[in-house]
């Protein structure tokens, strides 16, 4: 039993995805948030759990990219498909917009890609070259959950989703490197770039669940200032 812990809590992180799912076909956003968040848990300690067990296998390794795949591709899409019916369309895009939601699973095939790419890339041992699904999959179902009133009204359209939408696929397999959020020291001049972000996400907790977004936002942004700087 003790063997098979890891890959118990990647099958919850799979369930957790399949839960969301569900949820979001039904329009129950925040269940659907709340099961991505509590995947991403999961998802975090199955990890943990194999390194401190000392358990490596190919299996896991399988079985971790399913679940992700579910939870941080199928998941966010399916609310971003759901939401598609709910946002405003302009006069023009009308004929298409029995159509346009399914282009929300563009991001779901996205992000299978971006995960095999990671299993293949060695470069990613200490940073990130691309987006990693569950930053993505927090940002789509917070901002949905937090700012759906606005997301529906006439100042926001389908228009700018489907084009959001897209960048944010894209943003998942782009050659951009970003920071990985690991210690290896306190220092200051070896760490700033993460004491800036973390400091960042402190003045962004006043806003609430639309916060988890923001922080995504923030983190691109700095890590894309970060990689210019270092260029």
């Amino acid at each position: 039993m003790l063997l098979n812990f890891p890959n118990a809590l990647t099958c919850c992180n799979l369930i957790c995805g399949c839960m969301a799912t569900g949820a979001a076909f039904h329009g129950h956003f925040h269940w659907a948030l709340a099961m991505i968040i509590l995947g991403a848990v999961f998802d975090f300690f199955d990890g943990m759990a194999a390194r401190a067990l000392h358990i490596s296998s190919p299996i896991g390794k399988e079985l971790d990219s399913l679940a992700d795949v579910v939870t941080f591709g199928v998941a966010p899409s399916a609310m971003v498909f759901q939401l598609f019916g709910l946002v405003q369309y302009p006069e023009w895009l009308q004929a298409l917009s029995p159509y346009l939601p399914y282009t929300a699973f563009i991001m779901a095939a996205f992000s299978g890609l971006r995960l095999a790419k990671f299993n293949l890339d060695d470069r990613q041992l200490t940073s990130f070259i691309g987006l990693p699904t569950p930053a993505n999959a927090l940002f789509w179902s917070s901002l949905i959950v937090g700012e759906l009133p606005f997301l529906c009204s006439p100042r926001f359209n389908a228009v700018f989703l489907f084009l959001f939408m897209l960048a944010f696929s894209f943003f998942l397999i782009a050659e951009v490197p970003l920071f990985a959020l690991k210690f290896k020291n306190l220092s200051w001049a070896e760490n700033r770039v993460k004491y800036i972000f973390l400091i960042g996400c402190v003045a962004l907790l006043p806003l609430g669940i639309t916060a988890i977004a923001c922080i995504i936002l923030w983190y691109i942004v700095l890590s894309l200032i970060a990689w210019k700087m270092g260029k």
